[in-house]
């Protein structure tokens, strides 16, 4: 299961609406814990893809190396990815799956219908490796957010 506050759940949907007609991505930091994936920020990466940016990304490697960085001094792990999909449906695609690599995280996709966001659901990459890794869709909990105490 996926687990993100509603401001998370909100911010990934706004990027796709902002980058829209093209892809966005991104990298959820959080923990893993008991069977879940629980998010604590979604950070926003750049989209590399300059041969077909409106259907493909790619974060840059020494970006996920830098909000990776980022995640451990704070004690959190990447939990999982985001991406949009323009006008197109938030379903994985046989790309998405060959080009996603961190078993055990969960891959959320946003589709982006004429520049409103749309579904989101999320997959989780199951497997022990790359012979036999598979998306698996996956609950996704958004919570509402706690009011502040006085």
């Amino acid at each position: 299961m996926l687990k993100l506050n509603e401001q998370i759940y909100d911010a990934i949907r706004r990027h796709g609406e902002e980058t829209y007609p093209y892809e966005c991505c991104g990298v959820l930091l959080g923990r893993f814990a008991d069977g879940s994936n629980e998010v604590e920020e979604a950070v926003r990466a750049g989209n590399i893809r300059t041969d077909s940016a409106h259907n493909r990304y790619q974060i840059a490697p020494e970006e996920l190396v830098k909000i990776q960085r980022r995640g451990r001094e704070r004690g959190l792990d990447i939990v999982g990815f985001y991406h949009s999909h323009p006008d197109h449906p938030a379903q994985w695609s046989k790309t998405d799956l060959a080009e996603a690599h961190w078993i055990g995280c969960s891959y959320v996709i946003t589709a982006v219908i004429h520049g409103v966001a749309q579904a989101t659901n999320s997959f989780l990459l199951t497997g022990t490796g790359e012979e036999d890794k598979a998306f698996e869709q996956e609950a996704t909990l958004v919570a509402a957010l706690e009011a502040e105490r006085c």
